[in-house]
C-alpha cells in the first residue's frame, strides 16, 4: 500500500503555512508515497450548506485555506520521489485553459509526478463567490474534462465551441511530463458521478471516516462503490480492471495513529486498493513538527 498525508494548507495551521517546503520535504524523508491538496476559497458564516452537505456549520479549521496550486508547486520544488495529489480540485471554478496550465506546470517541474483528483465540491456559497452558477457544476466539469484531453494529447489543439468557455485552434505548450497525460481521478459518491467516473476515469476517490473507537467496513467504503463504477466501466466498452481508487483516509479529532493505521491495513487486505493517504486537518493543532511527528507514527504502524 502506498501511503501518502496531506500538506499543511488548512486551519490550525493558518501561522505556519510558510512551512510546506520542510513538511513536503521531511515527510518524503519519513517514507511517504504523496502529498496531497484540497480546494476551498470562503467558509460562509451562515452557510446554505453545511460541511458534507448537513447542518449548518463549517469546521473552524476550514476558516483559512492555502492556494493548492501554490502548495504544490511549493511540494514539487523541494521533492524528488512523492507524487503530488489534488483531493479534490473544485473543477467548475476554473476557466479549462488556465486549469490546464496550472496542472501541466505542475506535472512539468515534478517530473511527472501530478495526480490529479477532481470534484464539483458541496457548497453553493463557494460557487457564488466564484461567480459560477452552482447548477451548472455537473456540465462545467464534462466540459473542462474535455479541454483538459484536447491540451494535454493533442497538438495542434483543435478548436473548442463549448457551452461555457470557446478557443481557436491552437498550439498549447508544454505538453505534460506524462504521457498520454496525468491520470485523472474523480469523486464518485453520487449516481451521476459514478457514472462519469466510469465513462472518463482512470479512478475513484473514496473517503474513510475514522472516528474514536468507531467501525470501518472496507467492503462497504471502498470495495462496493469501486465495484459498481467498474462495472458502468465494462459496458461503456472500458476494461474495469483499468478503474482505480485512491483512498482519502479522514480522521475525525481524537482518532489515534493505531485507528488510522488499522483502517489502511484492512482496506488494502479486503481490498485491491493500492494507494491511500491520510488528511491530517483535524488532527494537528500545533505545529509542522506535530504533524510531521503524526506522519512518522502512522507510516510505521502501516507497514
Amino acid at each position: 500500500m502506498r501511503l501518502g498525508f496531506s500538506l499543511p494548507q488548512f486551519g490550525s495551521m493558518e501561522q505556519q503555512l510558510d512551512q510546506v517546503a520542510h513538511y513536503a520535504r521531511e515527510a518524503e524523508k519519513l517514507g511517504a508515497a504523496s502529498l496531497w491538496v484540497g480546494d476551498r476559497v470562503l467558509a460562509a458564516v451562515q452557510p446554505a450548506v453545511g460541511y458534507g452537505g448537513s447542518g449548518d456549520t463549517i469546521p473552524w479549521q476550514m476558516n483559512a485555506a492555502l492556494d493548492p496550486f501554490v502548495a504544490l508547486s511549493v511540494a514539487a520544488a523541494v521533492t524528488e520521489r512523492a507524487l503530488l495529489g489534488t483531493n479534490t480540485l473544485i473543477v467548475p471554478w476554473y476557466p479549462p485553459l488556465l486549469l490546464a496550465r496550472s496542472l501541466t506546470g505542475i506535472d512539468v517541474v515534478s517530473r511527472g509526478r501530478l495526480v490529479a483528483g477532481f470534484g464539483t465540491g458541496w457548497s453553493p456559497d463557494e460557487y457564488e463567490g466564484v461567480g459560477v452558477p452552482w447548477k451548472e457544476r455537473g456540465a462545467r466539469l464534462d466540459e473542462c474534462l474535455d479541454v483538459l484531453e484536447s491540451v494535454w494529447t493533442s497538438d495542434p489543439v483543435a478548436r473548442h465551441d463549448g457551452p461555457h468557455t470557446s478557443f481557436p485552434e491552437a498550439r498549447i505548450g508544454p505538453k505534460p511530463a506524462q504521457r498520454p497525460r496525468p491520470p485523472v481521478y474523480l469523486s464518485a459518491f453520487a449516481p451521476a458521478s459514478r457514472r462519469r467516473a466510469a465513462r472518463r476515469a482512470d479512478g475513484i476517490l473514496p473517503v474513510a471516516v475514522v472516528t474514536p473507537g468507531g467501525a470501518y467496513d472496507p467492503a462497504e467504503v471502498v470495495a462496493a462503490p469501486l465495484d459498481q463504477v467498474r462495472r458502468l466501466a465494462e459496458t461503456e466498452g472500458r476494461d474495469p480492471s483499468a478503474v482505480r481508487a485512491i483512498l482519502r483516509v479522514n480522521p475525525a479529532q481524537g482518532a489515534t495513529p493505531q485507528e488510522i493505521a488499522d483502517v489502511i491495513l484492512r482496506t488494502r487486505d479486503a481490498t485491491d486498493v493500492e494507494h491511500a493517504f491520510v488528511d491530517l486537518l483535524y488532527l494537528v493543532d500545533q505545529s509542522t513538527e506535530q504533524a510531521l511527528d503524526l506522519t512518522g507514527r502512522i507510516l510505521d504502524l502501516a507497514r
